[in-house]
C-alpha cells in the first residue's frame, strides 16, 4: 500500500482513538490564530494545564465508572467537601501536610465506598445513589464551611501543590531564561515513549499480532516525539512544569498500568463489556463496583486538595459542576456511554479539550451563556460521534 493509502486505513480503524486528538488540535489552532498568539503562549498553556488538573484527575476516575456502565454525580461536592475538610486540618486542627493529604484521601475512598453500597448490595441505579451522594456532601460542605466562610490556608507546602513548579538545574549558560529541567524532562520522555514503542511492537509481532505499517508507526513515533518536545519548550518558556501536572501524570501512568497490564483492569472492561458472562467467568462484579467507585472517592479528594491548593482556600462553592465537567471530559475523551471502552489517556484529552474551549472563549471574551452553549454541543457531538461509530463497527 502507499503512504497515503495506509493513513487513511489507519485513521479509518482507529477514528474513535484519533478523532480526539484531531479535535484538540484544530481547537487549539483556532484559538491560537483568534487570539494573536496570546492562547498558545507559555503563561496561558502553563495555567490551562494547572486549571485543567483537578477535573482531569476527577475524568480519569469517571472513565472507569462509565466503563463499567454507571455513573457517579457525587464526585464534585465531595472534592469541595474533602478540600474543606483538608483547608480545616491544616488552618485550625494544626496537622501537618504530611498527615492531612493521606488522611483525605482515606475518607475520599470511604465516602467511594459509601456511594458503591447501595450500587452493588441494593442494585440501586448508580444514578440515584450518587444524586443523593450530591446532596449529602453540598450540604456537607456548606456546613463546615458555615461558620467561617472562606477558609484560608496558611501552609506553603500545602499551597505549592496547585501553584508551584519544579526546581530547575542550576545555569550553566545555554538558555537563560529556559527551564532546562523541564526540557530534559521532556527529552527523557520521548526517548521513552520511542523505546516503549518498538518493544511494544516486538511483542506485538513475536505473537503474530497486528501492528501498524512501518511507515505509519515511524509517523507516529515521530509525531508524538515532537508534540512532547514542543509542550515541553512551550512550559520551559513560563516556569517550567508545574507540580499539578506532574501529579496529573503519576495519576494517569498508575491507572493506565492498571487498565492495561493487570487482571484488574481486564475485569472491568469485561464488566463493561458484559455484566452478566462476567459473573458467569467468576469475576466478582460488586467487588469491581466497590473498587471502581473507592477509587473514584480516592480521585475526588485529590481533585478536592489540587482545586483548594490552587486558591489557597476553601469556599462554599467548591466542586460546583466537577461532576459534570468530569463526564464530559470522559466522553470527549473517547468512553462508550454502553460500557466497556474507554482509556484513561483519552479522559486527559478530553479535559483538556473541554478547558481549551473555556480558555480559549475567556481570551475572546465571549459571553459565559454563550460559552456553556459551545461546551454543551461539543458533548453532544461526542456522544453522537461515539453512537455513530458503534453502529457502524456492527
Amino acid at each position: 500500500m502507499s503512504f497515503v493509502q495506509n493513513a487513511q486505513k489507519v485513521l479509518k480503524q482507529n477514528i474513535r482513538e484519533y478523532g480526539m486528538y484531531i479535535a484538540l488540535f484544530v481547537i487549539m489552532a483556532i484559538f491560537t490564530f483568534t487570539t494573536d498568539g496570546i492562547f498558545i503562549s507559555s503563561r496561558n498553556i502553563s495555567n490551562l494545564f494547572n486549571q485543567t488538573g483537578y477535573i482531569a484527575v476527577l475524568a480519569v476516575g469517571m472513565t472507569l465508572v462509565i466503563v463499567i456502565r454507571h455513573i457517579d454525580l457525587s464526585v464534585g461536592f465531595m472534592a469541595g467537601f474533602l478540600g474543606a475538610v483538608a483547608a480545616i486540618a491544616l488552618a485550625f486542627w494544626k496537622l501537618p501536610v504530611w498527615l492531612v493529604i493521606p488522611l483525605v484521601l482515606a475518607l475520599g475512598v470511604v465516602g467511594g465506598l459509601i456511594i458503591a453500597f447501595p450500587v452493588a448490595q441494593l442494585k440501586i441505579p448508580s444514578f440515584v445513589a450518587s444524586l443523593a451522594g450530591w446532596l449529602i456532601y453540598r450540604g456537607a460542605l456548606v456546613l463546615v464551611t458555615a461558620g467561617t466562610g472562606t477558609i484560608i490556608v496558611p501552609d506553603a507546602a500545602f499551597n505549592a501543590i496547585g501553584n508551584g513548579f519544579i526546581p530547575d538545574i542550576p545555569d550553566i549558560g545555554f538558555f537563560p531564561d529556559i527551564h532546562k529541567l523541564t526540557l530534559l524532562l521532556g527529552l527523557v520522555a520521548a526517548i521513552l515513549f520511542v523505546i516503549g514503542e518498538i518493544n511494544s511492537r516486538k511483542k506485538k509481532q513475536a505473537y503474530n499480532f497486528e501492528v501498524l505499517p512501518i511507515d505509519m508507526f515511524i509517523l507516529k513515533m515521530v509525531f508524538i516525539s515532537v508534540l512532547i518536545g514542543l509542550i515541553t519548550w512551550v512550559l520551559a518558556g513560563y516556569n517550567g512544569i508545574s507540580w499539578t501536572v506532574v501529579i496529573v501524570l503519576i495519576v494517569v501512568a498508575i491507572y493506565h498500568f492498571i487498565t492495561t497490564q493487570m487482571v484488574l483492569g481486564r475485569h472491568i472492561y469485561a464488566i463493561g463489556g458484559n455484566p452478566e458472562a462476567a459473573e458467569l467467568s467468576g469475576i466478582n462484579v460488586k467487588n469491581m463496583i466497590y473498587v471502581v467507585f473507592g477509587s473514584m472517592g480516592m480521585l475526588s479528594a485529590l481533585s478536592g486538595i489540587l482545586f483548594t491548593s490552587r486558591l489557597q482556600s476553601a469556599t462554599t462553592t467548591a466542586g460546583t459542576l466537577f461532576e459534570l465537567d468530569a463526564i464530559a471530559a470522559a466522553y470527549v475523551g473517547g468512553v462508550s456511554a454502553a460500557g466497556g471502552v474507554g482509556k484513561v489517556t483519552g479522559s486527559i484529552i478530553g479535559a483538556l479539550v473541554m478547558m481549551s474551549l473555556t480558555s480559549g472563549m475567556n481570551l475572546m471574551g465571549i459571553d459565559i451563556s454563550l460559552q456553556y452553549i459551545v461546551r454543551g454541543a461539543v458533548l453532544a457531538a461526542a456522544v453522537i460521534f461515539d453512537v455513530a461509530t458503534r453502529n457502524r463497527s456492527k
